[in-house]
């Protein structure tokens, strides 16, 4: 693993999804038929997607669940279900071996990042991530395009022209981001750095980017992170504001967001705001297309991910 080389992935977030828009338009990637339960299983930044992805398909009136590949009982193969297992690296243990339990019965498919992984044998059929070689070592743009893939198969057939136009807005958001990143970056990285750890904050809806979030905070330059949803916040993590200088990093788009904000400024909370002006927050990063939420659930995670690119480089 290597903060340089991090930083070069990132940094080509924007062709990659341009790539992945041009495939996704192509044709779709997927099986064809709507099964009648979708199962998306994987580990860390697979689960991430999958459960905000998840969490859409069953708004859209989809039986659908996203699970840790490490359930010692997961749902019950059969007739009907699809079965995704996915692994950017294609070698997941745990994935691999929940896959095993669905083959044969439910229909199965191995969503990766590298052809001729171990996982493609547990599956049916195959779904490429297309992300390219992610030379650091961390699953960054694989993380992104599993999200956009995954929302082709919530559309559904006959879609993918509309999740091939948000991901090609989601590239201009990340080249937005990219491109002005010294006018944002440089404070955001110091005002979240200045406290003992720092906490990712963002909707049901879009969880995933404060879980990743997190997660690149962690892996990278091994820093103190954790993720909360906007809403479970005001039940389970407020009590921090008051032992610790507490510092967050706010996906914005809650209604929650206000009362988040009261606590925070009672207590002398620092909070940096993404994609929308919260009122309170220390500082706010936009960038293009921020008004519309499926660019910001492929897009948003890039804030977070920058600054953790900034620490580890620094470290």
């Amino acid at each position: 693993m290597n903060p340089g080389a991090f930083l070069r992935d990132l940094e080509r977030k924007p062709g990659s999804l341009r790539e992945l828009a041009d495939s996704i338009e192509g044709g779709d990637p997927w099986p064809p038929g709507r099964p009648g339960r979708i199962v998306m299983i994987g580990m860390g930044s697979s689960r991430y997607a999958a459960g905000a992805v998840a969490t859409r398909m069953r708004a859209a009136g989809l039986d659908a669940v996203a699970e840790y590949a490490s359930l010692e009982e997961g749902s019950p193969p059969g007739e009907g279900t699809l079965a995704v297992g996915i692994s950017a690296s294609g070698g997941t243990e745990e994935t691999i071996e929940a896959m095993a339990r669905h083959r044969g019965s439910s229909a199965t498919v191995a969503m990766t990042n590298r052809g001729g992984s171990a996982i493609e044998h547990a599956a049916d059929s195959v779904v490429q991530m297309i992300a390219g070689d992610e030379e650091s070592g961390v699953a960054c743009r694989s993380f992104q395009h599993t999200v956009a893939l995954l929302l082709a198969l919530a559309a559904g057939a006959n879609r993918g022209g509309e999740v091939a136009s948000a991901v090609r807005r989601a590239a201009e958001a990340s080249e937005d981001l990219l491109e002005r990143r010294d006018e944002w970056l440089p404070s955001v990285a110091e005002l979240l750095g200045e406290g003992p750890a720092t906490f990712t904050i963002a909707p049901a809806e879009r969880l995933s980017s404060a879980e990743q979030g997190a997660l690149m905070l962690r892996e990278g330059p091994r820093r103190m992170a954790d993720a909360c949803e906007s809403g479970d916040w005001l039940h389970v993590d407020l009590y921090l504001t008051k032992p610790l200088d507490y510092r967050a990093l706010l996906f914005a788009g809650s209604r929650f967001d206000a009362a988040i904000m009261g606590w925070m400024r009672e207590r002398g909370s620092r909070v940096v705001a993404v994609g929308g002006d919260v009122e309170g927050a220390d500082l706010s990063v936009r960038y293009r297309h921020d008004d519309d939420p499926t660019v910001a659930l492929i897009a948003e995670v890039l804030v977070a991910e920058l600054v953790a690119a900034r620490w580890w480089l620094a470290s």
